[in-house]
């Protein structure tokens, strides 16, 4: 395909324009003729014959050899960051011995994702930064109990409509809905300061409901002519 960007990009559009053609349909119906042109013109017989395609041998998975494939770091935690996504391992001893060392991650075509570490999968429980916590995971996970409370009253006073997760429109998922009105109350993630952060572990450490520590957002002035 990249050998045929300066074609595709340049000569082909230069073909259209001069035929005056800008719908869809006529530039299907255009196709045959300029590729059979293009090959009469600029393609080459190959210097051999031989078809080096084979089969797909028995011992080979093609889900797992289109894999993509990264590394992510186990936190003392045991939980490990993707794609904006927080992912909490098994308390275990064998998982225990993966502290502070990479181990893979896989995420096939059709958007299953596998963790794995040694020639094993590992299961996992995933948690959204960006999403909605559920309360019920914040009393089930007692490791992340207070982290997980933090988190959910930090969410609550944020304005998240600029969800920064991965784009998954290729697989058929919804975009990410357009810019709503900012809730009262509520700031950007990058307008939290550290001292925003201090007031609400504070107030979780208390036992306190945690309240917004920032004023609400004023209104803009409206512009009026003169």
């Amino acid at each position: 395909m990249e050998r045929a960007n300066l074609t595709l990009q340049d000569r082909l559009v230069k073909e259209l324009r001069l035929r005056r053609i800008s719908t869809m349909e006529a530039a299907n119906a255009f196709a045959p003729h300029f590729a059979a042109d293009f090959n009469a013109r600029f393609g080459k017989e190959p210097r051999s014959a031989f078809d080096a395609h084979r089969p797909v041998r028995r011992d080979e998975n093609l889900d797992e050899v289109f894999t993509w494939r990264t590394q992510r770091k186990v936190t003392q935690s045991l939980t490990l960051q993707h794609e904006k996504r927080i992912y909490l391992l098994a308390d275990s001893p064998d998982n225990r011995k993966l502290i502070h060392r990479y181990i893979d991650v896989w995420e096939y075509p059709d958007g299953r994702l596998e963790i794995r570490a040694d020639g094993r999968v590992l299961p996992y429980e995933r948690y959204d930064r960006l999403s909605t916590l559920d309360s019920g995971a914040v009393v089930e996970n007692k490791r992340l109990a207070r982290a997980l409370e933090v988190a959910k009253a930090i969410q609550e006073q944020r304005d998240d409509w600029r969800r920064s997760v991965v784009s998954r429109t290729h697989r058929g998922e919804p975009a990410n809905a357009n810019h709503a009105e900012r809730r009262p109350g509520t700031k950007t993630q990058r307008a939290f300061t550290a001292q925003d952060i201090r007031n609400v572990v504070e107030q979780v450490c208390s036992g306190k409901k945690p309240k917004p520590t920032f004023a609400p957002r004023k209104p803009s002035p409206a512009l009026t002519a003169h």
